[in-house]
């Protein structure tokens, strides 16, 4: 007997749901039932894409390209045949666009430490789909487990210079869930502090000083010497 179609089901072949932009997509629209011929229409954003007719019961298959954010927008599809008037619709679908992150900034607020210092690096990519998860080197070693971010928030770890090897090149590593999107960042030095000894200090102390009683001996022969001298005259 002639059957109504059933409402259909909107999904992605081989499962696609996370894409990049310029990537080719197939969707497919299906009614498990109803009499055919059957004619599969896919909307994104209830504007028609584009229409597919069958004359059994295989799916409709539509071919995309995500070429911007807004193709990864809601998309429906309705299934109508001769009994319908009206056509059957689908539940929404939507692609997740998967941005890959951008070269991290490993940075510090300071430039120069000494031994026994605490001191902090953050390392942040400006662009690229969250979360994305930083990891820490020091050379070759890493500092640290990874640290996954789910704002666009740097990841900061802290340090404590104990040694010459502390003043060693830093750098990091961002990725996300886009395939081969690892990047790693600049690279980052602490320089070593000038350390003032004792004897420095002295210097700088009785230099000081110095300078003092100069600045006292001229205010006094100014203000005190010089008017007496010209009062006894």
């Amino acid at each position: 007997f002639p059957e109504m179609v059933s409402n259909p089901r909107l999904v992605p072949l081989e499962n696609t749901v996370n894409v990049v932009i310029n990537q080719n997509v197939i969707l497919s629209c299906h009614s498990d039932s109803g009499s055919p011929p059957v004619r599969y229409t896919l909307f994104k954003y209830n504007q028609k894409v584009s229409t597919v007719n069958r004359t059994d019961l295989s799916p409709g298959l539509f071919n995309l390209t995500i070429n911007s954010a807004s193709d990864t927008g809601e998309y429906k599809c309705k299934a109508e045949n001769d009994l319908s008037s009206s056509g059957k619709y689908s539940k929404s679908f939507n692609f997740t666009l998967i941005v890959p992150v951008s070269k991290p900034v490993l940075s510090s607020p300071t430039s120069q430490a000494k031994k026994g210092q605490n001191v902090t690096l953050s390392c942040l990519s400006e662009n690229g789909s969250l979360p994305i998860t930083y990891l820490f080197f020091r050379g070759r070693q890493s500092l640290s487990p990874p640290v996954k971010m789910q704002k666009r928030k740097a990841a900061v770890i802290f340090l404590f210079i104990n040694s010459s090897s502390d003043f060693g090149t830093y750098k990091c590593r961002a990725e996300n869930s886009f395939s081969n999107s690892t990047k790693y960042s600049n690279s980052f030095n602490f320089t070593l502090a000038e350390e003032r000894n004792n004897s420095q200090t002295l210097i700088i102390s009785l230099g000081l000083i110095l300078l003092l009683l100069i600045i006292g001996l001229a205010l006094a022969i100014q203000f005190f010497i010089i008017p007496t001298y010209k009062a006894s005259e």
